[in-house]
């Protein structure tokens, strides 16, 4: 059962530019730790390619927090809530501390598609609820 849907849009240049203002901090404040670690590798490759991994990652945490009901207060963090992806590519939701908990807790599971053009990151979060078994 759909238990609620979230969508956002990021600007890039509105990423970019809070990099620019508040550095490494910004990421550390958005990111995971595994999330950290991949934007430090694809920002000394190539600039560019490190804030648009920033951004589709602040607009999929953006969706989240909207399908989920909570909007970003308590259990819902920055970094409790992780992208990660399979090995085949596709996005995943990877929850943290007192956020997993409390969407185990409720039977939920997300589903998220990110992507991202030169000025825009977008995404879209679907998240289902276990039905319970009635006996």
């Amino acid at each position: 059962m759909i238990y609620g849907i979230g969508t956002d849009i990021c600007d890039v240049r509105r990423i970019r530019a809070s990099l620019d203002r508040h550095g490494e901090r910004f990421a550390r404040k958005i990111l995971a730790d595994g999330e950290f670690a991949t934007w430090k590798a694809r920002s000394a490759r190539w600039p560019e390619r490190g804030v648009r991994y920033l951004a589709t990652r602040f607009s999929a945490k953006e969706a989240f927090s909207k399908a989920v009901g909570l909007g970003m207060r308590m259990p819902m963090t920055w970094r409790a809530c992780e992208v990660g992806k399979l090995p085949s590519g596709k996005p995943v939701i990877v929850l943290h501390g007192g956020l997993k908990t409390w969407c185990e807790e409720r039977g939920l599971h997300a589903q998220v598609s990110v992507t991202d053009e030169s000025d825009y990151a977008a995404s879209f979060v679907v998240i289902e609820q276990k039905e319970k078994n009635h006996e």
